[in-house]
């Protein structure tokens, strides 16, 4: 297994492939990390996405890993929003970058991500309509709502956010432009997983089922396109057989 430490424009990132296949075209995984977390927590998806013949991709997220600001947990939480917009931006580049080094030629893109990871699957594939196939686990795709809840918990909580109502109207308005639950037509029959734990309190269950509910129309002629795995007893934590579960539809996917 050969893991590089890269420099993609300014995103520090892992690469990651098997020896074997190096110089092979191979399908290709962009996977991103969770907040407070870093790249190489995600190695796990990267060595067994690799063993079964796919390039993987780890990126740092904005004020994460290598190119964190030592903010406190508060400080990035008032950031959150700023940190998976910028997620989305940068996967635009880190496409261009696996162009340019002839990486894509004749295989498939996936994205997927953990958490703030998978909310930024979400919000690429509104964006993106060259992404094959996307995983995303314990994600969000509502992100006015989402964004919306998560400042009320802030202030309920007796912190002080630093936004005032012309900017808070501001980022609910950018956020809908990103928002795929606005959007849903984008998802265009993509193939997409997703994994969430019923029992999750830090990015609730219920809305991201009543998105997929919401999209069977969409998948009626391909229903295998589209799968939620429902873990009965599951919080804010991926566990084994889901990570498993991501790296087989990635698998089955990217390489038909």
């Amino acid at each position: 297994m050969i893991v590089r430490e890269e420099q993609w424009r300014h995103i520090p990132v892992l690469h990651i492939v098997k020896e074997a296949y190096k110089d092979e075209k191979l399908p290709v995984v962009v996977f991103f990390h969770g907040f407070k977390s870093a790249k190489e927590h995600n190695l796990h998806y990267a060595y067994n996405l690799a063993q079964k013949g796919i390039r993987v991709i780890l990126p740092d997220a904005h004020l994460h890993g290598k190119r964190t600001e030592n903010l406190d947990e508060i400080e990035l939480s008032i950031r959150f929003w700023e940190i998976v917009l910028t997620n989305i931006e940068e996967l635009q580049f880190i496409y261009e970058e696996l162009q340019s080094r002839h990486l894509l030629e004749g295989t498939k893109l996936g994205v997927g991500g953990t958490s703030m990871g998978g909310i930024t699957t979400f919000g690429a594939l509104k964006m993106y309509d060259w992404i094959d196939v996307a995983s995303i686990m314990m994600g969000a795709p509502n992100f006015v709502e989402l964004a919306t809840n998560q400042l009320l918990e802030l202030e309920e909580q007796g912190f002080e956010v630093p936004v005032s109502e012309t900017e808070r109207a501001q980022l609910f308005e950018q956020l809908s432009y990103f928002d795929i639950t606005k959007h849903p037509e984008t998802l265009n029959g993509r193939p997409v997983f997703m994994w969430h734990g019923k029992k999750d309190i830090v990015v609730p269950f219920q809305p991201t089922y009543a998105f997929y509910e919401a999209q069977q129309s969409q998948y009626a002629q391909a229903t295998e396109n589209f799968h939620f795995m429902v873990d009965k007893r599951g919080g804010h934590e991926v566990n084994r057989t889901a990570m498993l579960s991501a790296v087989n539809w990635f698998a089955s996917h990217l390489k038909d």
